[in-house]
């Protein structure tokens, strides 16, 4: 609930979400992210996000150690400001853009960054080899991973496939693009 104030206020206000957003905080920014949990494997120990879904993710995975990687400095400020606010003592904030930044975790997630072609590159460079990739992708997931197919053959990904997160608990269920690196 802290998180929705903090984004319905100052993330409004500081340009990370548009005043139309705030009344779908819930359906589209926080819950849609949470329960990509559910695809993440308890075995998993770091989580890297590219994007918005690591707070939520950092909530309800607390035994996971998650960085949030922005390369704006405003938006850097902005996340580290909510991980003291809500106390995410499992969260850091590392301003670098994905293809420059020092980071293998085992898993990397991702919302809104960019196509999955473009995306795929990025998110294998910071996973771990066999570490899984997230991409949120929503209605566009199944066009985009046939578009992604030769790159994600390129980078040697394998297992790619559109999954759902959240069957029965939000409406429509969060659809993910899942694949491994190699």
């Amino acid at each position: 609930m802290r998180f929705a104030g903090i984004l319905a206020t100052r993330g409004v206000e500081q340009g990370l979400i548009g005043p139309r957003e705030v009344p779908r905080l819930w359906d589209r920014h926080l819950l849609n992210c949470a329960v990509v949990a559910e695809l993440i494997d308890g075995r998993c120990g770091t989580l890297v996000d590219i994007g918005l879904p690591g707070l939520a993710l950092a909530m309800v995975l607390p035994d996971v150690a998650v960085t949030l990687l922005e390369p704006m400095e405003r938006r850097c400020r902005f996340l580290e400001e909510c991980v003291t606010d809500l106390g995410l003592a499992n969260a850091t904030v590392l301003r670098a853009r994905a293809e420059d930044a020092a980071v293998k975790a085992d898993v990397a997630t991702a919302r809104a960054v960019a196509p999955l072609p473009r995306l795929a590159e990025l998110a294998v460079g910071v996973v771990r080899p066999g570490g899984m990739v997230l991409a949120m992708k929503g209605r566009t997931a199944a066009r985009e991973l046939a578009d992604a197919r030769p790159v994600l053959r390129r980078i040697g990904a394998r297992g790619a496939e559109v999954v759902r997160a959240g069957q029965g608990k939000v409406v429509p269920a969060t659809t993910v693009v899942r694949f491994f690196a190699r």
